[in-house]
């Protein structure tokens, strides 16, 4: 499978420089920092949730996870993860599990966890389980312009 038209499209349109790499098929956003050789800090994996008004994706390093008390708290309302089933028809151009962080290539308002905006280096889904997008912190920030920020993610501890 290629990029996902949607993501494609949505980048050329804000004139983005980016690189895909390519990597052995992974089944966690963990598993493919891993594979593709790139810090789990900075692979930026999304996680789809639901609040009274709609969707919101929330985009966070994979090396963590969302607190969704705290974010509930910090929006102010009650939130609960998408299913299966309405992200298959969200994200009808990617493979199940392979969600680019690109809210707003599909429409979704965002929030941004701040420890992202630190990175050099971003690197996100393309939509299949064998390529990433790597681009620029600062660019990736920059697509992320309009998305709410909070403090939302916490380790993902190993057991």
């Amino acid at each position: 499978m290629a990029i996902a038209s949607k993501v494609q499209e949505y980048l050329s349109r804000r004139g983005m420089q980016y690189d895909v790499l390519t990597h052995p098929h992974s089944h966690t956003s963990l598993e493919t920092a891993h594979l593709a050789h790139v810090p789990g800090h900075a692979l930026a994996k999304s996680v789809v949730l639901e609040d009274d008004f709609g969707y919101l994706m929330a985009v966070l390093p994979a090396d963590q996870h969302v607190q969704l008390g705290k974010l509930s708290k910090e929006l102010s309302c009650r939130l609960r993860l998408a299913t299966e089933g309405e992200l298959k028809r969200m994200f009808d151009d990617c493979e199940p599990g392979a969600i680019p962080s690109l809210g707003a290539a599909y429409g979704l308002r965002m929030i941004v966890d701040d420890s992202l905006a630190d990175e050099a280096e971003i690197y996100f889904e393309a939509g299949d389980h064998e390529q990433l997008i790597q681009m620029s912190g600062s660019d990736f920030m920059a697509l992320m312009e309009g998305a709410g920020r909070a403090d939302f993610s916490e380790p993902r501890w190993h057991h």
